[in-house]
């Protein structure tokens, strides 16, 4: 039986950082003090969501709960449930954003103006808060009231830093998410008019009463394709990731850490729970978009390599690489089997873990060329702040898929994954020459950064890494090394909470 705490951990999670959110502004900036409450409540939220995977885990349930809206009840009701999945998820939702936050705290100082500060953390708690609540809602009416809190917020803390780049890189960013935004609300519009609910579980039972007397065939395809466009347009899914290198390369460590390994994974999380716990794996089959996401990975996972080939901005290089790796993701959605999805699910976890530190280690390095983002300009760095070379080789290796790394876990389950489907071949292929892709640009750059140089040290004069991101960084490597070491429990767990949650 599930305690009354435990139960409430959801609802009470998204509170705190809302509330957060409304007292961030009103704290004067002193000591950097609303930047240490928000990672204050985010830690806390981190402790309260391990405590909540522990009693799911051992009770082996999923609980809901339905908040009335005024006074009508369900299906109009805000829904949020949570099973093993939901807690893991959110569990390293928090974790990442909370080193993403520590490691770049210097960085952000000297990036952000300080009457900008208070707003920056605001931003952060919303975030937050989109993204615990889109991963605990069982309900579309509140998934795109928070897709829409998180689009203004992760616009706006690209924004944050001035500069008519990184202006440009928002509104860009912003244009293409409210089209995204445009097509998920048109197509909860149709799915509520077809099916009269906004539950998950209830609009499930109402598209399968459909499609058993094939009524409305083609405005149920016409709903999931356009919901799908719109999320795969916000979580970067090529061919709709132009707006991410110019968001990622303009805007602050911290924020380019937030917003690839953790804004991107919201969207995508949302659109598992659409096609599996809304549709289910027969209906989506059915109408063919398992194909449809299947051909747009394999294209996202060659060509965001090709693009991250050509780079010569390492912020930018690794950005492309997002685009990559969120390819990987939609490889196993598109397999259409548990195993496929339990293995995407791996892949955000391990994808929301090396992409902060990636992002992060290129701030330390950046920092350490005298603020210089070239490639070529990072020669040497790694004798200048050791735990950003340490943290930018880690990084590096999983994306290719070196064994005891955290990417080798996910990419061979998706390789398991891929034995149970007719497109094996295919599947096989492009996770071989995406990771011989990835090696062709991040190796060269690990190669630069260990390099030394006496002639460029002379021009090398930041500061030494603070303790906090040498902590930071210490963290996210072990959890790489975690991840890649102890992955079979960790993806039985994962694949209990798919059966159980979705």
């Amino acid at each position: 039986m599930i305690n009354l705490f435990a139960y409430n951990i959801p609802f009470i999670s998204i509170f705190l950082l809302m509330i957060s959110a409304v007292i961030t502004p009103l704290i004067p900036d002193k000591n950097r003090i609303p930047e240490k409450l928000s990672c204050f409540v985010i830690g806390f939220i981190a402790v309260l969501s391990a405590y909540l995977l522990y009693v799911l885990t051992a009770s082996g349930q999923t609980l809901s709960f339905n908040f009335p809206m005024g006074h009508f009840p369900a299906p109009w009701g805000n829904e949020l449930r949570a099973g093993p999945l939901e807690a893991i998820l959110a569990l390293v939702f928090c974790i990442a954003m909370l080193l993403s936050l520590l490691g770049n705290f210097s960085s952000t100082e000297e990036d952000i103006a300080p009457k900008r500060r208070n707003i920056f953390c605001v931003l952060v708690n919303l975030l937050t808060a989109s993204l615990l609540a889109l991963t605990y809602t069982n309900d579309l009416f509140t998934a795109y009231v928070f897709i829409e809190i998180n689009t203004i917020a992760a616009c706006a803390i690209v924004a944050v830093k001035e500069g008519p780049e990184t202006t440009r890189a928002a509104l860009r960013y912003l244009v293409m998410s409210l089209v995204g935004s445009g097509l998920v609300m048109i197509a909860i519009c149709l799915l509520y008019d077809l099916t009269g609910h906004l539950l998950m579980q209830n609009m499930h039972r109402a598209i399968l009463v459909l499609v058993s007397t094939k009524s409305y065939l083609m405005p149920l395809t016409v709903s999931l394709a356009l919901i799908t466009t719109g999320l795969a347009i916000k979580s970067a899914l090529y061919p709709f990731a132009s707006w991410l290198p110019d968001a990622h390369g303009s805007s602050t460590n911290a924020s380019s850490a937030i917003l690839s390994g953790l804004v991107l994974k919201g969207h995508i999380f949302t659109i598992i729970k659409i096609f599996y716990r809304v549709f289910g794996l027969e209906v989506i089959h059915l109408l063919r978009m398992d194909t449809a996401i299947f051909i747009l990975g394999l294209t996202a996972m060659i060509m965001g390599s090709v693009h991250a080939l050509r780079q010569v901005n390492v912020k930018r290089m690794i950005a492309w690489s997002s685009v990559a790796q969120v390819g990987y993701i939609f490889l196993g959605v598109g397999l259409n089997t548990t195993a496929g999805i339990a293995a995407a699910c791996l892949h955000i976890i391990v994808h929301a873990c090396v992409k902060p530190m990636l992002f992060t280690a290129a701030g330390g390095l950046s920092n350490a060329a005298g603020h210089k983002k070239g490639l070529h300009a990072l020669m040497g760095t790694f004798y200048v702040n050791h735990w950003a070379g340490l943290g930018l080789a880690a990084g590096a290796f999983s994306m290719m898929g070196i064994p005891g790394f955290a990417g080798f876990a996910s990419k061979l389950s998706l390789t398991l994954a891929s034995f149970d489907s007719p497109v094996i071949v295919w599947s096989l292929s492009a996770l071989a020459a995406s990771s011989v892709l990835n090696a062709l640009y991040y190796v060269p750059a690990v190669i630069v950064v260990l390099t030394h140089n006496k002639d460029a040290h002379k021009n090398f004069t930041a500061p030494a890494p603070t303790r906090l991101y040498k902590i930071s960084m210490a963290i996210f490597i072990a959890l790489n090394f975690y991840l890649g070491l102890f992955c079979v429990p960790l993806l039985r767990l994962i694949t209990r909470g798919v059966n159980v949650s979705l």
